[in-house]
């Protein structure tokens, strides 16, 4: 006898056994049966990096990314976002994103390329309120080479280094933003000898590409199955490079950023060699 369904959710009425029972019982595992909360959905995500705002009592991770003073320095240095158009690469859970919205931007185009990121940027936005901002899954070098608006400001914090070109990520970049903040790992073979742990994870191959006739030296380095984990956020291939400390401020001059501020150089960082800077060409200093 064949199983008659439900016309109107396709669900089967009899089962020939009880793996079928069971999987039909794993369908409705999918529900929320819990009173209404926005930690029912933050729950729902897994792998999470980021807290909310401690008022909210919400437990997600641990980062508080949503009062990272290296944001607000660069908005410091920057000067006034308000009804300003703003680009943000990389906004992992919407921590950044919601303090720039803070500052009355017109308008946030916030581009993740990581599906479960983007999830989460979404819950973000719902539970923070961050109106100004349009979340888009997919790759930013796509975004950028087929995006004709220039920025005002640019926030790339924590995505440089995660690169597979680096260098022709930088160029395209500077197309479109009069101004950009990076935070990012760097290669300086003084604050990194032979023996540094921190080595671990390079082949050992460096690569130099000419950009803008920028000699740039991309030194390759792997996860190491870090992305097996729920909660890794790095780049979208395994094989990524680090720039050079010299060649990124070296290029960028290149590349018209005129104006170069460097805050918090920390060459004994945990993950590696890290500085933040804020670049901006000569019209968005004056």
């Amino acid at each position: 006898m064949g199983m008659k369904v439900l016309p109107m959710f396709g669900f089967p009425k009899r089962f020939k056994n009880k793996t079928q029972e069971s999987s039909l019982g794993a369908i409705f595992d999918q529900y929320e049966q819990g009173k209404p909360d926005h930690q029912n959905a933050i729950d729902a995500l897994p792998g999470w990096s980021c807290a909310f705002p401690a008022a909210l009592k919400l437990k997600a991770g641990s980062l508080p990314l949503y009062a990272d003073d290296r944001i607000s320095w660069a908005l410091k240095t920057f000067g006034s976002i308000k009804g300003k158009k703003i680009l943000e690469v990389g906004p992992l859970e919407g921590m950044h994103t919601y303090m720039l919205d803070r500052q009355q931007p017109a308008r946030i185009d916030a581009i993740e390329a990581n599906r479960l990121c983007f999830l989460r940027c979404l819950l973000t936005r719902q539970i923070l309120n961050i109106n100004s901002a349009s979340f888009l899954l997919g790759d930013i070098q796509a975004w950028l080479a087929d995006h004709d608006e220039v920025y005002d400001f640019a926030l790339a914090s924590g995505v440089l280094y995660h690169m597979a070109d680096p260098g022709e990520f930088l160029r395209q970049l500077a197309n479109r933003t009069n101004a950009v903040f990076i935070w990012t790992h760097f290669f300086l073979d003084e604050a990194m000898p032979e023996d540094d742990v921190r080595r671990r994870p390079f082949s050992g191959k460096i690569e130099t590409k000419t950009i803008e006739g920028v000699p740039v030296r991309y030194y390759e380095r792997s996860y190491q199955l870090a992305n097996s984990n729920a909660s890794f956020c790095g780049g979208m291939k395994d094989r990524h490079f680090w720039m050079h400390r010299d060649d990124i401020l070296t290029l960028l001059e290149k590349l018209g950023y005129s104006d170069i501020v460097i805050r918090d150089q920390d060459l004994n960082h945990p993950g590696g060699p890290c500085f933040a800077l804020l670049a901006r060409k000569a019209q968005a200093a004056s």
